[in-house]
């Protein structure tokens, strides 16, 4: 990121956009409230947030959700804070870019769902597979991708970074504390 581009500060509202590994748009969340910007890490929520589908489709998140996004990780996680618990919702994906237009990260297809109960599962290797093949992902993206759900899967084990109940606890707090004075 140039030097001159302001980090986004808490409080502010910026869009997260995924694209796919040709370039193509493939979602945009509109509004995420955010929480924390570093040199190599940005925390945001959504609550009730606009998204829209490559294809147009629209559609608004049911429960608030801690977002946690690393430039030196090929993956981000979502949190969603339900009445059952915290589920979790990791993408697979390139470190992030922060422009004046939005925070930006290409989608690798590969997700890991953590359940409230611990579960988990790892979606869409179908997808992941023939996109590969579509797009010509290679060994080199293949290799990061696998090392990265090996990442996830100790952060998750070991209750790391957004996967501990304190980190949650903490930016969900934080979040409330914000949305109260916005009003």
């Amino acid at each position: 990121m140039p030097r001159s581009q302001r980090l986004p500060k808490e409080g502010d509202f910026i869009a997260i956009q995924s694209y796919k590994h040709d370039g193509s748009l493939h979602r945009i969340w509109r509004d995420t409230m955010i929480l924390k910007t570093s040199e190599n890490s940005l925390i945001g929520c959504n609550n009730h947030t606009l998204v829209t589908e490559d294809d147009g489709r629209h559609w608004v998140t049911r429960e608030p959700a801690l977002v946690y996004f690393h430039k030196h990780y090929w993956f981000n996680v979502v949190a969603m804070i339900r009445d059952d618990g915290i589920a979790y919702y990791c993408n697979l994906a390139s470190p992030y870019i922060l422009d004046k237009e939005a925070l930006k990260y290409i989608d690798y297809d590969l997700d890991v769902k953590v359940f409230p109960d611990g579960r988990r599962k790892l979606l869409d290797v179908d997808e992941y597979l023939a996109f590969s093949k579509r797009w010509n992902y290679g060994p080199e993206i293949d290799h990061i991708l696998k090392r990265n759900v090996r990442i996830i899967v100790d952060w998750i084990n070991n209750e790391k970074g957004p996967f501990s109940k304190e980190f949650v606890a903490i930016w969900y707090q934080r979040y409330l504390e914000l949305s109260r004075q916005s009003k």
